[in-house]
C-alpha cells in the first residue's frame, strides 16, 4: 500500500500493530495495541469537534445562555470548563446541552465543576436538554444535583 495516501494515524496504528506482533510473536498483543491506539486517535479527533456558544439574554442582562455543541469526555473536559466565565456578574445561567453528549465520568465531573462554580458565585444554574444516556451518567456520578454532596464540596459540615 501507498502509506502517503493514508492518514498518519492509520499508518502509526498499522506499524505499531505489526511491530508489536513481530516483537512479541503474539498476534493478540499486536492487535490489542492497534485497537488501543485507534481508540485514542479517534477520541482525540472527536474531542476536537466541540465548542460552546454563549449570548446574553436580550431582555435580561443578568442572564447568560450557553449552548454546548459536540462530545464531552476526557479529551474535551478541560476545554468545556474553560468555556465558561464564572466571574461575570450574573443572576442566572442556562446551560443548553441538547446538541451535546457527555460520555464518561470525567465529562460529568467537568459539568459538576461548572455548575458548582457558578453557584459559588451566587448564580442560579439551569441545565436543559440533557439526553437520556448523559442523564443516566449524571444520576449515577454527578454531585451538583445531590444537596448533601454539594454541601461537602462547598465546605459545609
Amino acid at each position: 500500500t501507498n502509506m502517503a495516501k493514508h492518514p498518519a494515524s492509520s499508518t502509526v496504528v498499522m506499524l505499531a500493530t505489526v511491530s508489536a506482533t513481530v516483537a512479541t510473536h503474539n498476534l493478540a498483543i499486536g492487535v490489542g495495541i492497534g485497537v488501543v491506539l485507534s481508540a485514542l486517535f479517534y477520541a482525540n479527533k472527536v474531542g476536537r469537534v466541540f465548542y460552546v456558544r454563549s449570548d446574553l439574554d436580550e431582555t435580561d442582562s443578568s442572564h447568560r445562555r450557553y449552548e454546548v455543541l459536540g462530545q464531552v469526555f476526557f479529551t474535551s473536559a478541560d476545554q468545556f470548563i474553560a468555556s465558561f466565565d464564572f466571574k461575570e456578574a450574573l443572576d442566572k445561567v442556562t446551560i443548553d446541552v441538547h446538541r451535546s453528549h457527555f460520555w464518561d465520568i470525567t465529562a460529568i465531573g467537568a459539568l459538576d465543576k461548572v455548575i458548582i462554580k457558578f453557584r459559588r458565585e451566587g448564580t442560579e444554574v439551569e441545565l436543559i436538554g440533557l439526553n437520556e444516556a448523559s442523564a443516566t451518567l449524571v444520576d449515577k456520578f454527578a454531585v451538583h444535583d445531590k444537596p448533601e454532596a454539594v454541601e461537602k464540596l462547598m465546605g459545609g459540615h
